[in-house]
């Protein structure tokens, strides 16, 4: 018995429909292989945060008691705060320097650089912690909907703890 297509004109619709359902699938998961792995991307997210926490770690020099005072801290935190702000700046960037290709091969670069990235994110978390704390927000929503500059130098900082160079 020979097969007979159906002239139906819904079945026919259904048909080209799936067939166009199923060529469309199989074009969006062609589509990430296509687009070109962007392998430097951590530089857009580590030079702002690193320029952030320069400029304001330099704003703090020279270290004073008064400034400490003017924030109701005592000036070992104070002094902890402008040079762990620098370092943790600093630190990015050199950690980002010391992790390319032209030197990372040597002994321990790869290693060290990362581990400086984790110390300074886990500086800047720390550093950012304390400003939200000591800014007495009411609850932890008023901390998330209206403090959203330290919230995210405070993702920033934990993205690059927990990531390293492995970015």
């Amino acid at each position: 018995m020979a097969e007979r297509r159906s002239s139906n004109p819904r079945q026919t619709f259904l048909r080209i429909r799936l067939k166009g359902e199923v060529l469309m699938i199989l074009a969006l998961k062609q589509l990430p292989s296509r687009i070109p792995e962007f392998c430097a991307s951590h530089w857009l997210l580590r030079i702002p945060l690193a320029v952030v926490f320069i400029q304001q770690g330099l704003s703090k020099f020279p270290v004073t008691a008064d400034d400490a005072a003017s924030f109701e801290l005592p000036y070992l935190v104070w002094w902890f705060v402008a040079y762990g702000e620098l370092g943790a700046g600093i630190g990015l960037l050199v950690a980002a320097f010391m992790s390319l290709k032209a030197i990372s091969h040597l002994p321990m670069i790869s290693e060290v650089s990362d581990m400086l990235t984790r110390f300074s994110g886990i500086t800047i978390c720390s550093i950012m912690t304390g400003v939200i704390w000591i800014s007495g927000p009411e609850s932890f929503m008023d901390v998330i909907l209206y403090d959203n500059l330290h919230v995210f130098l405070w993702v920033g900082g934990l993205y690059f703890a927990l990531r390293g160079n492995r970015t």
